[in-house]
């Protein structure tokens, strides 16, 4: 389990900040980075995890944890870009209006105004998809990751009755869905206060 959060926490805080670069830069850039950021927000969003994954354990000669947390940050980059621009584009126009009408510059407006503003609005967003992310830690098993499911799936091969198997799996699902339960009940009360 330690690996399995280590992954997930270290790809969700890479990806906040490669996400917020990306999402700034396909809302803000109408030249070739804005291009590029669309470019590859499409291409993430729009493909399979596990193929990122297999490509990336398979072609990236980097050790197997890291190939994961890249892996998760590519991906969940992507995804958190346009949760944030959700974030920002729901805030009004007459935001920005007033800024520069205040002298604030386009760097200025968003670092003081439109973010702040936008990351408060997404919170619940981000950490669904963290629970996401932590579940779909799983699928690293299928590489040879031995996350939490990948060391399950080697004791599997030590048990011989299916009572044990089922046992096994019983216990991994109900450690995902403690975990997993706990952040979304946290989702629910952010959700409320805002």
């Amino acid at each position: 389990m330690k690996l399995t959060l280590i992954i997930s926490l270290v790809s969700i805080a890479l990806s906040m900040f490669f996400g917020t670069i990306l999402a700034v830069l396909r809302n803000f850039s109408n030249g070739i980075l804005g291009k590029m950021a669309t470019i590859y927000i499409e291409i993430f969003r729009n493909t399979p995890l596990l193929l990122w994954i297999l490509s990336i354990r398979f072609l990236v000669p980097i050790p197997p944890m890291y190939s994961g947390i890249l892996s998760f940050t590519l991906f969940t980059s992507a995804i958190m870009a346009e949760i944030l621009r959700g974030g920002m584009n729901s805030v009004s126009k007459g935001q920005y209006e007033a800024a520069y009408s205040q002298g604030f510059s386009k760097f200025q407006t968003l670092k003081y105004i439109i973010l702040p503003q936008s990351f408060r609005s997404c919170i619940p967003t981000f950490l669904s998809q963290g629970v996401t992310v932590i579940k779909d830690t799983s699928f690293l098993w299928a590489v040879g990751i031995e996350e939490f499911t990948g060391k399950g799936m080697i004791l599997m091969g030590s048990f011989a009755s299916s009572y044990q198997v089922f046992l096994l799996f019983g216990t991994i699902a109900a450690t995902y869905f403690v975990i997993n339960f706990a952040i979304s009940c946290s989702v629910r009360t952010i959700k409320t206060a805002y």
